[in-house]
């Protein structure tokens, strides 16, 4: 059986820092603040809004919780989040998306200046991922694999690395990441040919497709880290699973995240550390 790369001690390793920096920030009258922004009422919006909250209070971040109805105009959401730029108490600031089709998804993404972008979803955040620069934040759940990956003495020097999907959330900054890290790095997709030539030819494995369950036996090879970051309710919405077949997957490679417990349990931190993060890069330029 492969080891277990379980999300929650790297979580606590990262909260127990974020206490630190917040209490040396508090004594010099900073008090790192994120605002959520959320329009309307979606349960997933909610249940991931407390989560975040639980996690911020945890470890001494305020929340400013900033809420549109529906049908909000545009002129008043854009003029909110200008007003949450522009506020130096705030240091954090999260859109949840999407977004009413009247909004613009894209438009609201860019409409948070990439200082205070902790999501790490603006174009400029993105550009500071691709050029290894403070500009903006890196995405929370690419950030969370690379956090697993260091907690666990995982050297990605030298290995080569598959990444399964290519989205701006997860895929393509990832593949940054990784190469940051000196590692030799594949993007597949859904238009790449022999998928499991190029997986099988990885040290390390990170699946984001989106595709519940879609990679067994026939991926993988002993000696392989596996990093499943997908997350899926299964047909009778009774179990959490990923985009790994994890009972054929893990008896076969080295080590392998599980889902849930994994990945998802570090997104949350990483979000809220780079709230601390962005209230001491505004304390140390001032």
């Amino acid at each position: 059986m492969s080891t277990l790369l379980k999300g929650a001690p790297v979580a606590s390793a990262i909260n127990e820092k974020m206490k630190e920096t917040v209490a040396i920030l508090r004594e010099q009258s900073i008090v790192p603040t994120l605002a959520i922004v959320r329009v309307g009422e979606r349960p997933d919006d909610l249940s991931y809004e407390r989560g975040a909250m639980k996690r911020c209070a945890s470890v001494g971040v305020e929340v400013r919780n900033v809420v549109f109805p529906e049908d909000v105009s545009k002129e008043e959401f854009y003029d909110g989040i200008d007003k949450l730029n522009k506020d130096d108490s705030v240091h954090g600031i999260l859109v949840f998306r999407p977004v009413p089709k009247h909004l613009d998804n894209d438009r609201v993404r860019n409409a948070i200046v990439p200082e205070k972008d902790v999501d790490g979803c603006t174009d400029g955040s993105l550009a500071g991922v691709f050029t290894n620069t403070e500009l903006g934040f890196t995405p929370c759940t690419a950030q969370a694999v690379m956090e697993v990956l260091s907690y666990y003495d995982i050297d990605c020097t030298g290995k080569e690395a598959a990444v399964i999907g290519r989205s701006l959330v997860v895929g393509r900054p990832l593949a940054m990441l990784l190469m940051h890290k000196n590692a030799t790095v594949t993007v597949c997709h859904t238009r790449t040919k022999d998928v499991a030539k190029h997986t099988k030819e990885a040290d390390i494995l990170v699946v984001c497709s989106g595709q519940m369950e879609s990679f067994g036996e026939e991926y993988v090879r002993p000696g392989q880290t596996v990093l499943d970051v997908g997350i899926s309710w299964n047909e009778e919405k009774q179990k959490l699973c990923g985009d790994v077949k994890f009972d054929e997957v893990s008896p076969i490679v080295d080590a392998i995240t599980p889902v849930p417990g994994g990945i998802g349990s570090v997104t949350t931190s990483v979000l809220v550390s780079h709230v601390v993060e962005s209230a001491k890069r505004m304390a140390d330029r001032s």
